[in-house]
């Protein structure tokens, strides 16, 4: 759809009314109208198909098997035992696929089809939780450093970020009439939006939260970016950073995946008169002429740095002072058990493209259900979706942990003690069957790759290389493909754009290293790789940094130079 399709449909829509109430209620098709399609998206949820079932459904002149995606919004990724079960019980009863943890910190319904989902918007918000925003050209879920090992300092800027999430949510009561039934007040103007305006923003827009030395959050990939600076254990500001995005299209040089750029430092108290002077500055600057174009990463390319930091002085107030130095150590997660420095313990989970389904191998659901409920009985801890995938089972105390972790070694659910490193770090986004973008199997082909990449790194001896694989199915990149060390970028059905050469603590972009391959292509490309990285790696040496200073590939270098940590 074209941008000005867009525009228009954004700017006659009731703020983001349109006809979704007709649309919801027509009982002949499982479909919404086409514009209601793209106003669904503010309100948490994207129309799909069963692809797999396309053609089987066109020949007995059926309709496509539609079905919808719920994203809940969930700033930093924690939910209560008790929402977790709540949610639990959602995608039993209205959802196909369990829940999927995103690499935004959001739980995503899968296969909720159109007469069930208010009552599916109704019971989430039930366990006081929505899904406003979470799509949409707006402010999306806000991201933030998973691990609270630095605990009041964790708890402080979760708190932040949660704040910033609710001043940046749309002003329209249309989620809360649609879904919850709230009266409309008459004589009131739908479109009234003191941030985003009567068009919204030019297109999404992303915020991440770090805390050195863990970039889980991959805060260079954000269109506007926050880590968090600490003086003796003390947080004394945020350096900002603006531009990031990891979207690009095939066979088009003018989009592209870009790491966010340094644009000062802020005091705490800062935070949200300049994060919210980022914003209206991409909604009055952001090209609404061509959507591809649209991201933050592109107005600031086309106006500049300084040019878009005096925009931002100007809109806040605020004089930004230098950015500091950052000091990052790696972009994964810390699986198992960790103590955070008020002595709680923390378990992290390893969750195979964040799918919290059972299988025949592992009972995910009905595991994590159980420690649900011991937390609950407990009346202490909190789950904690992380950026990448997987699950934090945080602020336990001692006993707790010892129950914990004996469900869940009784349920095997401890998949991070018998996972390689690179299985530990592998991210994959939905792709086929749902994601209507995906050009190539993600999630569903990351078991096999795996298992077929292991084998090859087994027979260089490299079994216990921590490298960070990460699989697409198309260039839109929420899986964060490029900054994978090793990268498959869907082109066509079980065909792939290897990427290489990103480093480990998301700082650096990978490069295209061979296009449109198919597996064993994949192989042959990467076994010579592999086998000289073995023989002439040096201590420590990562594959990625290997492959750079060897001249395989060279990637674009990063924005900021880090301090090694």
């Amino acid at each position: 759809m074209s941008s000005h399709s867009v525009e228009d449909i954004k700017r006659r829509s009731a703020g983001l009314r349109g006809t979704l109430a007709a649309s919801l209620a027509d009982p002949v098709t499982g479909a919404l109208r086409e514009e209601d399609q793209i106003l669904i998206k503010y309100h948490g949820s994207y129309q799909q198909d069963d692809r797999d079932l396309r053609e089987e459904r066109r020949l007995s002149k059926l309709e496509p098997a539609y079905g919808f995606m719920i994203r809940t919004r969930t700033p930093g990724g924690v939910l209560t035992p008790t929402q977790w079960l709540r949610l639990d019980a959602i995608a039993s009863t209205y959802a196909e696929r369990g829940l999927r943890l995103t690499t935004r910190q959001a739980v995503q319904f899968h296969g909720v089809i159109k007469r069930e989902l208010k009552a599916t918007m109704q019971a989430i918000n039930a366990a006081l939780i929505d899904t406003l925003a979470a799509c949409g050209d707006v402010n999306r879920n806000v991201a933030v450093a998973a691990n609270p090992l630095v605990s009041p300092v964790h708890a402080m800027v979760h708190a932040q970020a949660a704040a910033l999430s609710e001043h940046l949510l749309p002003n329209t009561r249309a989620y809360y009439e649609l879904w919850l039934d709230e009266e409309r007040v008459a004589g009131g103007d739908p479109a009234e939006e003191p941030i985003y305006g009567p068009t919204y923003l030019p297109r999404k827009f992303k915020i991440g939260f770090a805390i050195p030395p863990i970039n889980d959050v991959d805060v260079f990939s954000q269109d506007l970016g926050f880590v968090a600076q600490l003086e003796g254990g003390v947080l004394t500001g945020y350096t900002v950073l603006v531009g990031g995005g990891m979207g690009s299209t095939h066979g088009d040089a003018e989009t592209y995946p870009r790491l966010a750029d340094p644009l000062g430092f802020i005091r705490p108290e800062q935070l949200i008169p300049v994060a919210t002077a980022v914003v209206t500055a991409q909604r009055d600057l952001g090209n609404r002429e061509v959507r591809k174009h649209a991201r933050l990463k592109y107005t600031i390319d086309r106006i500049g740095l300084d040019a878009f930091r005096r925009e931002v002085e100007a809109r806040s107030g605020i004089s930004l002072a230098p950015p500091k130095p950052l000091a990052f150590e790696h972009n994964g997660d810390r699986f198992g058990w960790v103590q955070g420095e008020d002595g709680k313990h923390h378990l992290t989970l390893r969750i195979p493209a964040g799918r919290v389904q059972d299988s025949e191998d592992i009972p995910w659901q009905r595991g994590l259900r159980a420690v649900a409920r011991a937390l609950e009985a407990a009346g202490e801890g909190q789950f904690r979706l992380t950026p990448n995938q997987n699950l934090v089972i945080a602020g336990l105390s001692a006993p707790l942990r010892e129950a914990v972790d004996a469900l869940v070694a009784g349920h095997r659910l401890d998949l991070f003690r018998r996972a390689s490193p690179l299985a530990l770090n592998a991210l994959a986004c939905v792709a086929l069957p749902t994601c209507g973008l995906a050009m190539a199997e993600a999630e569903r082909y990351l078991p096999a790759l795996l298992a077929t990449l292991e084998a090859k790194l087994a027979q260089h001896g490299l079994s216990e290389a921590d490298i960070h694989l990460r699989i697409s199915g198309c260039p839109n990149g929420c899986s964060r493909p490029y900054l994978g060390e090793i990268a498959l970028v869907g082109k066509a059905p079980g065909r792939y754009n290897l990427m290489l050469g990103a480093d480990h603590r998301g700082a650096r972009l990978n490069a295209l290293y061979r296009e449109n391959v198919d597996e064993a292509q994949l192989l042959a490309a990467l076994d010579p790789l592999l086998a000289d990285y073995a023989a002439r790696r040096g201590v420590g040496e990562r594959f990625g940094d290997f492959l750079v200073r060897t001249g395989v590939v060279r990637p674009k270098p990063g924005p900021i130079p880090l301090v090694l940590a």
